[in-house]
Parts: C-alpha cells; sequence; structure tokens
C-alpha cells in the first residue's frame, strides 16, 4: 500500500465483502417460511462431483410452506433428495418422480430461540471480521505516517475514516441481524 487512498478503499472493500458474506449466511438460516435460499447451495452428487441444487434445478416456492426443487435432468432427482438429507436443515424432500416437494414444517418456540442463538453468533462473527479489518487498515495507515509518506493530520483523518467506516458496517450488520431475529419470531 503506497497511500492512504489505497489503504482507506482496500478496507472499505472488504468491509464490504464481509457483509455481503453475512448478509449471504443468514440467507441460509431457517425461518418458518420457504425460501428457496435455504437448500440453493445445498451439494449434491451429479456425476460423481458435489454441484450445488442451484446449478442442477430450478427452485421455487409455489405456497409460503414448500419449495419446490425441478431438476433439468431427471436422473439427478435422486441425489437432490440425499443432499438435502445430508444437508441437515431439518427438512425432509419428497419425490414423486418428476420434482422434489420441501416442505418447511413450523418451528417450535425452542427452535426459535436456537436460531436466533446462532444469528446472534454469526452477526458476532461478522463485527469481529469488520473489526479485524480495521485493525489492519489503522496499522497500514499507522506505517505510512511513520515511513514519511503521509502527515499526522492525514494519518489521523484516515483513522478517523476508517472508524467511520467500521461503525457503518458494524450498524448494517446489527440491522440485518435484528431482521432476521424479528423474522425467526413470526408465528
Amino acid at each position: 500500500m503506497d497511500s492512504l487512498d489505497d489503504v482507506l478503499l482496500d478496507a472499505e472493500e472488504k468491509m464490504e465483502k464481509t457483509r455481503e458474506l453475512f448478509q449471504s449466511q443468514l440467507a441460509g438460516v431457517r425461518t418458518g417460511r420457504a425460501s428457496p435460499a435455504l437448500v440453493e447451495n445445498v451439494r449434491a452428487v451429479y456425476y460423481g462431483a458435489p454441484t450445488r441444487i442451484r446449478e442442477l434445478a430450478s427452485i421455487s416456492t409455489p405456497e409460503p410452506r414448500l419449495i419446490v426443487i425441478s431438476p433439468y435432468d431427471p436422473t439427478a432427482l435422486a441425489e437432490i433428495e440425499k443432499g438435502i438429507l445430508a444437508a441437515n436443515i431439518g427438512v425432509t424432500p419428497m419425490s414423486d418422480g418428476r420434482v422434489v416437494r420441501v416442505p418447511i414444517p413450523e418451528l417450535s418456540q425452542e427452535r426459535r430461540k436456537e436460531m436466533i442463538k446462532v444469528v446472534r453468533r454469526m452477526a458476532e462473527e461478522g463485527r469481529v471480521a469488520v473489526r479485524n479489518v480495521r485493525r489492519d487498515a489503522n496499522d497500514a495507515i499507522k506505517k505510512l505516517q511513520k515511513d514519511g509518506k503521509i502527515t499526522e493530520d492525514e494519518r489521523d483523518k484516515g483513522l478517523g475514516d476508517i472508524q467511520r467506516d467500521t461503525d457503518a458496517e458494524i450498524a448494517q450488520i446489527d440491522k440485518l441481524a435484528k431482521a432476521k431475529e424479528d423474522e425467526l419470531m413470526v408465528i
């Protein structure tokens, strides 16, 4: 990193990627409603290679508590079923020879509380990752100042910018986690 702008842009990019990763992880957390995100990244063995279901089939949710998976190749039907069972996501697929239906059962109050704990743990991991990016960027900025590439004022401004970005990303993560918790509590 040769300049303050490089450090700031790199840190901002890494923080955004961290938030996006958290957001994609949240999509896989099961709520009481059907969501294609629940099964799209599940892997099924297709001609000897583990392949994501979204690459093998179209996934739809015709009803609030039902996911329908229509494989492009009917021979993949059994492997898709096995993949969903192996993923251990708390659902049981049913096949009629043409499509796989995945009914989504109601979540018990106890299971809802467990899922909220999972969401909170994931959110904390996201916040920690953002803080680690901040730490690395702060170290890089201090090194630039030590090497004489930037002034003290520029260092202070850069540190302030990094902190502002960190606070904004952590607020976004908290907002996403709160929305998922609210979604989990809807009966």
